[in-house]
């Protein structure tokens, strides 16, 4: 007796197979998205959020504070003596930056200051000079030297500088402040410019200016040429 072979085809594939072949195969169609409302803030008051932010905190007593101190502004004689205090205090301030910068000090304004110009000139050239509107070409330095080696370096210098067309130059003489007198340098550099025959050519002279020595040094305008007498008369 024969058993019978199963069969393996199945009749849903066929049945699937040819509506392939036919493109028959339709699909439901997509349901549209059902639109999702977002739920709006929930709007607050001040007080409202205030008192939220406000939840478990205690009230402070008062039993412990410190009370504030007021400050009482003195009045008549007590004003007086204050404000005298702080003027002193801000002179003390200025005089600790004289010391220590040279803030506020114009050497102008002490009486070891000198200035002067020559036959014709406006006094406001010395002044100029001092400001250090005039270049300074060269400079000679007599510290250390006694009246006689100064005098005769001092002429060589200025009739080299005038040789060499130099119109601003400098010589640093000392403030002579050991001298028992007067300073004898700077009081003879002086009387040579203004007095001897190079006065001639000298058309102003100042002090220096803090960082060229001060009233330790002197600046010296030179003229081109020296002052005739037809020029004096005029």
């Amino acid at each position: 007796m024969k058993i019978p072979k199963p069969s393996v085809t199945s009749k849903s594939f066929q049945d699937l197979k040819t509506l392939l072949k036919k493109k028959a195969v339709s699909l439901p169609p997509c349901p549209a998205p059902v639109p999702v409302r977002r739920a709006e803030p929930e709007t607050k008051s001040e007080d409202e959020l205030f008192r939220e932010a406000m939840q478990g905190v205690d009230r402070i007593s008062r039993e412990n504070c410190v009370e504030r101190i007021p400050v009482f502004r003195p009045s008549g004689k007590e004003a007086a003596e204050e404000g005298g205090k702080r003027e002193d205090a801000e002179a003390l301030s200025e005089l600790t930056r004289l010391v220590k910068e040279g803030e506020g000090f114009r050497v102008e304004d002490t009486p070891e200051y000198i200035e002067g110009t020559s036959y014709g000139l406006p006094p406001e050239i010395a002044g100029r000079l001092h400001q250090g509107r005039y270049s300074i070409q060269a400079h000679l330095d007599l510290h250390g030297m006694n009246t006689q080696d100064a005098r005769t370096m001092v002429e060589r210098f200025l009739r080299w500088a005038v040789v060499t067309g130099k119109r601003g130059v400098l010589i640093i003489h000392g403030r002579g402040l050991a001298s028992p007198a007067e300073p004898v340098l700077k009081t003879r550099v002086i009387e040579w410019l203004t007095r001897g025959p190079w006065r001639k050519w000298v058309a102003a002279y100042a002090s220096a200016r803090l960082h060229d020595g001060g009233t330790g040094a002197t600046y010296v305008l030179l003229r081109a040429r020296p002052v005739t007498n037809r020029v004096k008369k005029k």
